[in-house]
C-alpha cells in the first residue's frame, strides 16, 4: 500500500499542526495559583445587569462614533478606487503596481490603534483625527479588495474598448466597474460595519466616539456602566449588519447579470 501523497493541503495542515505545537509555550501559567471560576463570576456580577442610566451621556458619543465611521469609510472608499486601480495588472503597469501594492501593505501592517495614536498626536484628541486614522487603516483594506475585483472582472471587454480607441479611464469606466462594483459596493459595506466597531475603540487614545466613555468606566471598574456602553456598540453593529445585508441582497441581481 502506498504512502499518502502530500498534497498541498496536508502541507498546509502539517505547517498549522507544527505552529501550534511551537506556540504552546506562550501559554504559560500565572506565578500564583488563582481561582479562576471565581475570580469570572464575580466579574460578571459587575458586570450584569448594565446599568442603562448612562444612556442620555452616552448616546451623543455612539452617533458621533457613527459619524466618524461614515466619514472614514466614505473618504477610503473615494481614495480607494483610483488606488486600486493602480494596483490591479489589469489595469496599470506592473512597476506602479508594485509600488501601490507596497504602499497598501504598509498601511495594513500598523494597526488602526497606533494610526489613532498618530492622528491623535497630529490633529489633537478630537474625532477628526478618529476620522482621519480610520480612513487611513480603511483604506489599506478597501484599496486591496477593490484591486482583487478589479482583477476578477472579465477582461475582454475593457481590452475590444482599448482596442476600439477609448482611454484607459473610458475602458475601466464601461468595461471593468460595472463588472465590479456589486463587490466593491459589498466590501464597502463590510468596511463600514469594521469602523463602527474600531471607532468604538480608537476613543481610548482620544480620537473621539464612544470610546471614551469605555475608556472612563474601565478606570474606574464600573463594568456595569461599561456594560451599557458594550449593548448598544452591539446593537449599532446588528441593525447595519441587517440592513446591510438586505442592500447586499440587492446588489447581488445586479452581480449575476
Amino acid at each position: 500500500m502506498k504512502p499518502p501523497r502530500l498534497d498541498a493541503p496536508r502541507v498546509a495542515c502539517l505547517l498549522l499542526l507544527l505552529a501550534v505545537l511551537v506556540s504552546l509555550p506562550v501559554l504559560q501559567p500565572p506565578g500564583r495559583e488563582l481561582d479562576y471560576a471565581a475570580n469570572l463570576a464575580r466579574f460578571l456580577t459587575r458586570f450584569w445587569p448594565p446599568d442603562f442610566s448612562v444612556l442620555p451621556a452616552i448616546l451623543p458619543s455612539l452617533v458621533e462614533t457613527f459619524q466618524m465611521a461614515v466619514l472614514a469609510t466614505v473618504l477610503a472608499c473615494l481614495v480607494g478606487i483610483p488606488v486600486a486601480a493602480a494596483a490591479s495588472h489589469n489595469i496599470a503597469p506592473r512597476p506602479v503596481v508594485a509600488m501601490v501594492r507596497l504602499f497598501l501593505n504598509s498601511i495594513r501592517s500598523i494597526p488602526g490603534l497606533i494610526w489613532a495614536l498618530i492622528a491623535v498626536a497630529v490633529l489633537g484628541a478630537n474625532a477628526g483625527a478618529g476620522v482621519a486614522a480610520l480612513a487611513i487603516y480603511s483604506l489599506g483594506y478597501l484599496g486591496k479588495f477593490f484591486s482583487d475585483a478589479f482583477e476578477s472582472a472579465d477582461p475582454a471587454v475593457s481590452q475590444a474598448l482599448r482596442a476600439g480607441g477609448a482611454s484607459r479611464i473610458q475602458a475601466f469606466q464601461y468595461g471593468i466597474w460595472p463588472h465590479a462594483a456589486p463587490l466593491a459596493w459589498s466590501h464597502t459595506l463590510w468596511m463600514l460595519e469594521y469602523n463602527i466597531r474600531s471607532a468604538s475603540i480608537v476613543g481610548y487614545v482620544g480620537a473621539g466616539g464612544i470610546g471614551a466613555w469605555l475608556h472612563t468606566y474601565q478606570e474606574f471598574y464600573q463594568w456595569d456602566k461599561f456594560a451599557a456602553v458594550l449593548t448598544c456598540i452591539l446593537a449599532a453593529v446588528i441593525l447595519l449588519d441587517l440592513g446591510g445585508s438586505r442592500l447586499r441582497r440587492t446588489l447581488a441581481p445586479t452581480a449575476m447579470a
